[in-house]
């Protein structure tokens, strides 16, 4: 990912503040921003070319999104809208939008577009098409609607390209980008005119758009003349004439004005650094290089030798550096009025974002008390089985398995989908483990595994595609919670599985599996260089201080599962091991003691985004964050989406590094016990609970804030952000993402400034990496009580 991508997430913002830093983020699209809704969400992917315009991927909950800004200057706005729905407001009236409209705006004049869904768009600021702004500000009341049949509908896909690639295009990338969407856009543009109409000025109009399409097309002609382009058109050269002077220019300014602005998209070309000044001047219809080099700078204010010298230092950011900043280097939103940043509060702030199978009902089981400080309610129990757990996947719409009131302890017995490594060791005589991982050539208990197609029609690896890996057992109603409230998970106890095998029985053991997905896997040095390897571990859960050691490994081979498909990796979960296709090679880590952590790698609330949503990348909703610091005596607090939360627990741990490097950790089935609180909305006003929109986890001496490449990549990356995430994900934005939210989290339940809230930060905050593995990159920082004493205690 190229590092001058800027992000902008709302999210990290305390309520209060959240619409003016939104409306500060929309300034360089020169758009103004009206919330539909109290609970405004927002994000902003976006870089510059170095000929200033700005490309970003803009999503959020409905609102009303307004042009007109004054001193708008010369750009040209281009809205994209990839998903969602709404209408555009105008004085001509209203015309609705859907995914695949495309509007040329003058962001001078004011208009209106109202998103009235949540919505995902690409805006363009192009600064190099002011004939575009000429053609919108001559063309009437029209919003420059595009057309999305023929050159239109090839434009929309020249928009939905840049939207896709946009985190991998560099500055100077988008220059051939920005010269090409301009191309596109002219000769879309006349077929978005309004309805003809009989007037003598509306007929100029259409032909003054024919014949700057028909001059576009022949720039690089050194001999195009007024009578060449009038027998072009079939038009007299005095009516050409008026034309342009209806336009307010002249043919022979017009035609020096394209050539100038394509020779200055050319210069700032890094592709096109091998030809010579003369040359690119003469390839567009200049016919002396001394002539066009004394237009240039009268034009641009340079000579094009020193122009050609600017843009790549022009592209770098000015505040990714230490030291001195270069001349004139201080930071300035794009289009935001002179001296807009000596007197605005969000700045500082901004340069930082600008940079984001239904379970059966059972019926509950009484669990025996549980010993705990705090007042409980019920006690439940909830077992493995195939009726009772969703596998790969998270979805609103699931049937609960059980219904608890807020106070109540659940005891929920999980599973690791890495049990089928040794199946004799962690599956064979456990009924519950059994019917869950029951499949024969004629029968899979539980089929659909990951959020991907039943029929298995991507990959052909099975129902669900293994598009997420996670055995979940659940979801738990939790009565009393609504949206807007906050669950708070209590991890009173964890116990492990034991073997039920009569070779192994009472014994415990797990399943690490350095795997395709590990960030080491194409950096290994011995050969074969791309292998995966399965490391069998046994946990001693009985000694004083339990620790985990190496039985045995193997390398993974290609497996045939039970319905006959090869799978040449372990790309799709639950997949049986056969023990004769593999090496088993004992006495691996003999010198080495892992100390057991017992922890849930997955704790989530259902997301509030309907469908199936691939459990790997965690977000607001908790799932897989894969944070050992998740295991007994800790709470994860988790902000509530829909209707009875829908709490499901998964993804158990033995044991893990932060980081969990190679792809999985020691993978070890756990019953835990936990009490789910309900904190009201109402209770929990003006607090940092009350505006909760990510997890947070306490543990007794430690406030724990999850960072995550993309806080929110549901909303943020829209209806493909299942498969984009785990193209997007970075450390520096998940270290970003922590430290914002540590940030707020300082200022509101501590009371700090934000001056206050940077310091601490700086010197008392722990950093780590969490995970490298999971789509959605983690950066956790640790607060630990002893710095506020007297809350901490």
């Amino acid at each position: 990912m190229h590092d001058d991508l800027r992000r902008f997430s709302i999210d990290a913002f305390p309520e209060a503040l959240r619409q003016a830093a939104w409306d500060e983020a929309l300034a360089p699209l020169l758009l103004r921003s009206r919330p539909a809704r109290p609970a405004l969400a927002g994000y902003v992917s976006s870089r510059a070319s170095p000929l200033g315009s700005v490309f970003a991927s803009l999503s959020g909950s409905p609102q009303q999104l307004s042009t007109g800004m004054a001193g708008a200057g010369t750009p040209v706005l281009l809205f994209a809208l990839l998903a969602g729905a709404g209408h555009t407001q105008e004085l001509a009236g209203r015309h609705a939008l859907k995914a695949g409209t495309l509007l040329v705006l003058d962001p001078a004049r004011a208009a209106q577009i109202v998103l009235d869904t949540d919505f995902r768009a690409l805006v363009v600021r192009l600064e190099s098409a002011s004939f575009l702004l000429r053609l919108l500000r001559t063309g009437g009341q029209d919003m420059g609607r595009v057309d999305g049949q023929g050159v239109g509908a090839v434009c929309m896909g020249v928009v939905q390209g840049i939207a896709g690639q946009l985190d991998q295009l560099a500055p100077h990338d988008l220059l051939p980008i920005e010269a090409t969407l301009a191309d596109v856009l002219l000769t879309c543009l006349p077929h978005a005119a309004a309805a003809p109409q009989e007037d003598t000025t509306s007929v100029q109009l259409g032909h003054l758009r024919r014949v700057c399409r028909t001059l576009e097309a022949r720039l690089g002609d050194a001999e195009l003349s007024l009578e060449e382009l009038g027998r072009l058109e079939g038009l007299s050269t005095r009516y050409l004439q008026k034309l342009f002077k209806v336009g307010g220019t002249s043919f022979g300014e017009y035609l020096r004005e394209r050539r100038l602005e394509r020779c200055r998209l050319d210069l700032a070309n890094r592709a096109l650094d091998h030809f010579t000044i003369a040359e690119l001047c003469f390839r567009w219809g200049f016919g002396d290089a001394a002539n066009f080099s004394r237009a240039f700078a009268a034009r641009f204010g340079l000579s094009p030798r020193a122009y050609r010298a600017q843009p790549e230092a022009q592209s770098q950011a000015p505040h990714d550096q230490r030291g001195r900043p270069r001349h004139g280097s201080g930071f300035q939103a794009a289009g935001a009025p002179a001296g807009a940043a000596a007197h605005s509060p969000f700045q500082a702030l901004l340069r930082d974002h600008a940079r984001y199978a239904t379970a059966l009902a059972l019926i509950p089981k009484r669990a025996a008390p549980v010993a705990t400080a705090q007042p409980v309610g019920d006690h439940y129990y909830l077992p493995v089985s195939d009726k009772t757990v969703h596998w790969g996947y998270l979805n609103r719409a699931l049937t609960p398995v059980m219904y608890v009131k807020s106070g109540d302890v659940v005891t929920i017995e999980t599973l690791t989908q890495h049990a089928s490594d040794d199946r004799e060791r962690m599956v064979d005589g456990d009924p519950g483990a059994e019917s869950v991982f029951l499949w024969t050539p004629t029968h899979k208990a539980v089929d659909r595994r990951g959020a991907g197609p039943m029929d298995a029609s991507v990959f052909g690896r099975g129902a669900g595609e293994g598009f997420g890996v996670h055995i979940c057992t659940g979801p738990v109603h939790v009565r009393e919670a609504e949206p807007g409230d906050v669950l708070e998970v209590r991890i009173l106890d964890i116990q492990p599985r034991r073997s039920c095998s009569p070779a192994h029985h009472g014994r415990v053991f797990g399943s690490n599996a350095a795997a395709w997905w590990g960030f080491h896997y194409r950096d290994q040095l011995t050969e074969p260089r791309t292998r995966e390897v399965v490391t069998i571990y046994e946990i001693d859960a009985d000694a004083p201080e339990p620790v985990a050691q190496a039985v045995y490994n193997f390398r993974w081979t290609p497996q045939t599962d039970p319905f006959g498909v090869l799978h040449p990796t372990i790309d799709y979960p639950g997949v049986p091991v056969d023990p004769a296709t593999v090496t088993r090679r004992y006495g691996v880590l003999a010198k080495a003691r892992v100390p057991v952590r017992p922890h849930f790698g997955l704790l989530a609330v259902a997301p509030r985004e309907s469908g199936y949503v691939d459990s790997i990348p965690p977000g607001y909703f908790g799932g897989n964050l894969d944070n050992w610091r998740a295991g007994k005596g800790a709470s994860l607090f988790l902000p509530v989406s829909v209707p009875g939360a829908l709490f499901s627990a998964g993804d158990p741990h033995a044991s893990q590094g932060d980081s969990e490097l190679c792809g999985t950790a020691i993978e070890c089935s756990l019953t835990g016990v936990f009490q789910l609180v309900v904190h009201k909305r109402a209770d929990i006003a003006g607090s940092f609970l009350g505006e909760l929109d990510h997890p947070f986890l306490e543990t007794p001496g430690e406030w724990v804030l999850q960072g995550f490449s993309l806080p929110n990549h549901l909303a943020e990356l829209g209806q493909d952000a299942q498969a984009e995430i785990y193209k997007k994900s970075s450390l520096e934005g998940a270290m970003r993402d922590a430290f914002h939210k540590v940030r707020r989290y300082l200022m509101l339940a501590h009371g700090l400034d934000e001056d206050e809230a940077v310091s601490l930060i700086s010197v008392a905050v722990d950093f780590g990496v969490t995970q490298v593995v999971d789509g959605n990159w983690g950066v956790h920082a640790v607060i630990r009580k002893t710095v506020f004493p007297e809350h901490g205690r």
